[in-house]
């Protein structure tokens, strides 16, 4: 809304107040929907998002927008008298006859109406009629829910008691039954098997864990599979790509030299740092702060790369302080991001349009990451043998040496004996003046700052030291309302597709708001209450009724819950693309399963690197491909250069690692269709795995119903197999000698030799088939 005019004529005032008031009571509850018609409107779940939307550009928290002085977001300013009109106030508690917003919202006058025209900003009939009653039952405002410290919630009354399997299923079980709606039968032990071990290890199952499964009929079978795959080591690697896309991780530096860069020993820690279990408040406060804890080891300095993760330039005749400050703000926005799910760096050049986070808050959390050392130079260790740096970095940096990779850093896989040089987090011994830069401009200083962080969601007080090392501490408190919130919430869109809340990394006043909001913080004060252990809350979430269910969506769910918001079946989902390029290696037996060690470089159309390179090195200004076991390493091992990311991964949605991401868009288009049928990849693992078939000593039948399994992860009925040999048998009918060996030449790994290259081709061309299903790369 923009600003009050000038005061209304007292006599036409109060023609118009009467007027209005009359309305007002003869109108009662009309244009309000049923379900509201008779309950209490809560200012968070009703009447803030509408003035979130509607008003708080101009009547918010940023003072230097705010118009005619008026603040809707706080109680007391709302309710205080107008500043160019002391006789109204903008609402009345008890009263919408005496209160200016409802009278402005109502008015037919286009010089008084609110919002005005020109904004293109209109309330609905709903929207007003809400505000309406909400101002006459009070108009009691509550703190944004996200900024109260969660409380445990009794668990919920359900009717359905005997399908309830542990807490969570309480909270979801009560929200289907007031919603009218009933949960899905369990998924059939095939389909959760698949779900469950690529939820977990993101890989598929093998035959031995099908059939193993399958015929296991222990009452705790479902429990002892679960606590297999978190024992995996391939769970680490699986948990890893989440927070590769929040920590911004690329192995090269960004804007347009994108020089190469090894970060890389930094994300066989995050791997590892997974598998061990690490408890989530020692891996956020060993990330921000390693360097800071008392005898740090090696570990924990490691650790720190996450915060220098971040682009970095290398050009030449730059402003050297306009990139420092960069920097700063990237570690500072992406903190917000990261733990806090706020948007901080919208404070950046002024106060937050819709969070209360002012532009001095943000710099004096920008405060805490100031002081590293930004020294551009470069260090280069060459390895003779192959005469490619070994290590390059940026300062600070720590160097890990053989002894380093026999003690506490075990977990790096370097393939040789080259020393290793990571970024890491360091700060000057003589700490910088941290003033609020003007507009953000890195050269235009206002007021110095000193460490801090936004009052309204928990205040830095004295029991934390004022550096890197205390914002964990304040980050990991019981107090902080977001850090857990966040994190479980994170985890549970790992799981189920969708966060409780569905803007992850928004729990800000323009966020979504939680559709379970107990079960959230339910689940929050839990996993504090137990350590903060990663690896429970996953279970705790797989062990679900909730979770098991299949994913059937029957025509009345459609109509009643579209969205499956009330989750009632489990929703399906396409793998990430990391996951698609592992399920085909993997299901073909051409993974190469080494955890951890230097990114590779799988196939890659030519030419495409150097379309896209400024110059400098040489060693990334043309493609080298990889050859061997590395070509069929893991998705989350692929190269990243950030100005050319891997196309296949790209196209499948994946991050290209530019900035913090707590949340890939999924995207249907042709484009992945191509991949799937034309990616040397896929069709190098068609070819190996009908070859692997074609050699052993069993009928077409036998083979088809292997392959299918193998791929999809369960058995096939008559009517597909009947489909595939089809299939087959047009194949042979197509291919002839010359076309068969041409098909069969897809991909560097060795190719069998045989006399019935067509039959050998024709299987192939069945396999790529299965893996083009859309059942292959969906989460069941």
């Amino acid at each position: 809304m923009r600003r009050f005019r000038s005061v209304i004529a007292g006599a036409v005032l109060g023609v118009f107040v009467i007027a209005v008031a009359m309305v007002v009571y003869t109108s009662g509850e009309k244009g309000l929907p049923a379900n509201l018609s008779g309950e209490t409107i809560g200012y968070n779940t009703d009447i803030r998002p509408i003035l979130s939307d509607k008003c708080f550009a101009c009547h918010g928290p940023d003072e230097a927008k705010r118009e005619a002085g008026l603040r809707l977001d706080q109680e007391e300013e709302a309710y205080k008298a107008l500043k160019d009109n002391p006789a109204a106030h903008a609402i009345v508690p008890g009263k919408p006859e005496l209160s200016e917003v409802y009278l402005r919202i109502t008015s037919t006058d286009e010089d008084l109406r609110m919002p005005p025209p020109a904004s293109n900003l209109q309330l609905s009939d709903v929207e007003v009629a809400m505000i309406r009653k909400w101002i006459r039952q009070g108009a009691a405002y509550e703190k944004h829910w996200a900024f109260v410290r969660p409380v445990k919630a009794p668990l919920r009354s359900v009717r359905a008691k005997e399908w309830v399997f542990n807490e969570i299923d309480y909270f979801t079980l009560h929200k289907m039954e007031a919603a009218g709606l009933a949960p899905n039968p369990a998924a059939d032990k095939e389909r959760l098997l698949k779900r469950l071990s690529l939820d977990l290890t993101g890989l598929p199952p093998s035959l031995q864990e099908m059939d193993e499964f399958l015929s296991d009929t222990r009452p705790d079978a479902y429990e002892r599979l679960v606590d297999r795959l978190l024992n995996k080591p391939a769970y680490g690697e699986k948990m890893a790509i989440h927070w590769l896309d929040i920590a911004r991780y690329a192995d090269s530096y960004g804007y347009q030299m994108d020089n190469y860069r090894s970060q890389w020993p930094w994300r066989d820690w995050v791997i590892h740092a997974f598998n061990k279990n690490l408890p989530y408040n020692d891996f956020v406060t060993w990330q921000l702060a390693g360097d800071l804890l008392p005898d740090a080891t090696r570990e924990q300095l490691l650790a720190t790369g996450f915060n220098r993760n971040h682009k970095i330039t290398e050009e030449g005749a730059v402003d050297e302080e306009e990139y420092r400050v960069t920097y700063v703000a990237d570690r500072t926005d992406t903190f917000g991001k990261a733990f806090l799910a706020v948007t901080v760096e919208c404070a950046r050049c002024h106060d937050h349009k819709y969070d209360p986070v002012s532009q001095k808050e943000y710099y004096q959390l920008f405060a805490f990451f100031n002081h590293v050392d930004e020294m551009r130079e470069v260090y280069t260790a060459i390895d003779p043998s192959v005469g490619t740096p070994a290590a390059w970095a940026k300062k600070p940096m720590m160097e890990i040496g053989p002894a380093d990779r026999k003690e506490t850093l075990a977990f790096v896989n370097t393939p040789d004996s080259s020393r290793l040089i990571v970024s890491v987090m360091g700060d000057l011994d003589t700490l910088r003046q941290t003033p609020i830069l003007l507009r953000g401009e890195f050269n235009a200083y206002g007021e110095l700052v000193e460490q801090g962080t936004p009052e309204t969601i928990l205040p830095f007080d004295k029991r934390y030291p004022s550096n890197r090392l205390g914002l964990a501490q304040w980050l990991t408190s019981a107090e902080n309302p977001l850090t857990a919130r966040v994190f479980v919430n994170r985890i549970w869109q790992e799981i189920f597709g969708k966060g409780l809340v569905k803007t992850a990394g928004d729990f800000g006043m323009q966020g979504a708001l939680p559709s379970h909001p107990e079960l959230l913080d339910w689940l929050a004060v839990d996993f504090m209450e137990n350590g903060w252990d990663i690896k429970r809350l996953v279970k705790q979430l797989v062990t679900s009724s909730t979770y098991r269910q299949s994913s059937v969506f029957t025509a009345a769910k459609s109509e009643r819950d579209p969205d499956n918001r009330w989750l009632s079946r489990f929703p399906r989902s396409r793998l990430p693309a990391e996951l698609i390029r592992d399920v085909v290696l993997s299901s073909s037996g051409l993974l190469h399963a080494t955890i951890g060690g230097p990114s590779v470089k799988p196939y890659q159309p030519p030419g495409l690197w150097e379309s896209a390179t400024a110059g400098g090195d040489l060693l990334l200004a043309t493609y080298r491909q990889d050859h061997g076991p590395a070509l069929y390493r893991r998705g989350l091992y692929s190269f990243i250069k950030r100005t050319v990311p891997p196309p296949a991964m790209a196209i499948f949605d994946a991050s290209n690692r530019d900035q913090c991401e707590v949340m890939r868009t999924a995207t249907s288009t042709p484009l992945q269709a191509l991949v799937m049928l034309n990616d040397p990849t896929v069709l190098e693992a068609a070819r190996v795995l009908a070859q692997n078939l074609f050699q052993e000593k069993s009928g077409l039948e036998d083979k088809l119903r292997k392959g299918f399994r193998m791929i999809t992860c369960r058995h096939p009925v008559s009517r597909e197999i009947e489909v595939l040999k089809e299939l087959y048998a047009e194949n042979q009918q197509m291919l002839d000698r010359e076309r068969a060996t041409e098909l069969l030449s897809a991909g560097e790994y060795e190719t069998i030799t045989t006399t019935d290259p067509v039959g050998l081709a024709s299987l192939m061309q069945v396999m790529t088939t299965l893996y083009n299903l859309e059942e292959t790369i969906t989460k069941p």
